[in-house]
């Protein structure tokens, strides 16, 4: 299984894993912000990953690890 690890208080939630994904299963959360003040990527569905790792090379601040 496939998992997608994001450093959540590195983040500053550009928005730029979401439009990477193509299985679109990266969203900003809503619901919390990290140290920085920012609302980061998280990603809704594990399970449904599939390690392309677009999401990784997209990021700017080096934020996501793809693990396979």
């Amino acid at each position: 299984m496939s998992k997608i690890i994001i450093d959540r208080n590195a983040c500053k939630g550009c928005g730029l894993c979401i439009h990477a994904c193509p299985k679109k299963l990266i969203e900003l959360d809503k619901a919390g912000i990290n140290v920085k003040g920012y609302n980061p990527a998280v990603c809704k569905d594990q399970e449904a990953c599939i390690a392309c790792a677009m999401c990784a090379r997209m990021c700017p601040d080096v934020c996501i690890t793809v693990e396979k």
